[in-house]
């Protein structure tokens, strides 16, 4: 694939509108005199149903592009469409919004609260949403048989293994049906047969019609996507499609 063709997604190719697209992102810092440019016109599309790993060494601007991705920041310069809705300039509570309705996030440290058991983990944000507490069990015990822990969700996280956890985030990450599984290095803490596991699950999602978005430093990783974007200075450097794989 070419520069000129990065960021061609499936989506783009049938005409389909992408679920993610960076038009020319720029994300400069500026700490007193210090001024940092952490991505670097950036343009790339994400279709309906594509299965992507970010991937590029520590310092290649792929966390702050994770954290563009994700709502969690906004760009210096460019746009960012997210299900057609331009999110560069919204304020910090749509945002917030946008995140518990659209994004579903997995990340490498888990973020389970180790008081409550399994389905009180993946019920949270259906909380925030204000959905009713019957509705929320109902919910949250699905998403849990979901990811094979139909037996564990009175579970605390201490009684769960890595890859149990793991997969407890997964199910929270699906608890709100969103647009994008957006993952942040998922298996960064995980052994060698629970990143199998992990990594066979996210396949079976994106088998189902999921969009996911594997961000990782790891290229036995990104090897399980479908397309690969690398990123390296703050610039998208390659963007390549295994055969088989959705994006052409």
């Amino acid at each position: 694939m070419t520069l000129s063709t990065f960021g061609t997604s499936r989506a783009e190719a049938v005409g389909a509108p992408a679920i993610l697209e960076l038009v020319d992102v720029g994300k400069t810092y500026r700490t007193g005199a210090l001024t940092v440019e952490a991505l670097r016109g950036v343009t790339l599309s994400v279709g309906d149903g594509d299965y992507v790993a970010i991937m590029g060494p520590s310092g290649s601007g792929k966390s702050t592009l994770m954290h563009i991705l994700s709502c969690l920041d906004v760009p210096t310069t460019g746009r960012y469409s997210l299900a057609g809705e331009d999110v560069s300039g919204l304020a910090e509570r749509q945002l917030a919004e946008i995140r518990n309705r659209r994004i579903g996030f997995v990340f490498q440290q888990f973020n389970l609260l180790a008081s409550m058991s399994a389905w009180r983990n993946v019920e949270l944000p259906l909380v925030y949403a204000g959905v009713s507490r019957p509705e929320r069990r109902a919910r949250a015990l699905e998403a849990l048989g979901r990811v094979g822990l139909a037996e564990r969700v009175d579970h605390r996280p201490g009684e769960l293994s890595g890859g149990q956890q793991q997969r407890v985030s997964i199910a929270r990450a699906l608890v709100t049906d969103p647009t994008l599984i957006l993952a942040d290095e998922p298996t960064g803490n995980l052994d060698s047969v629970s990143t199998a596991e992990v990594l066979a699950l996210f396949r079976d999602l994106h088998e189902q019609g999921r969009t996911v978005v594997l961000i990782t430093h790891e290229a036995e990783v990104a090897a399980e996507a479908d397309r690969t974007i690398r990123v390296l200075d703050g610039r998208v450097v390659g963007d390549d499609a295994r055969a088989g794989g959705r994006t052409p």
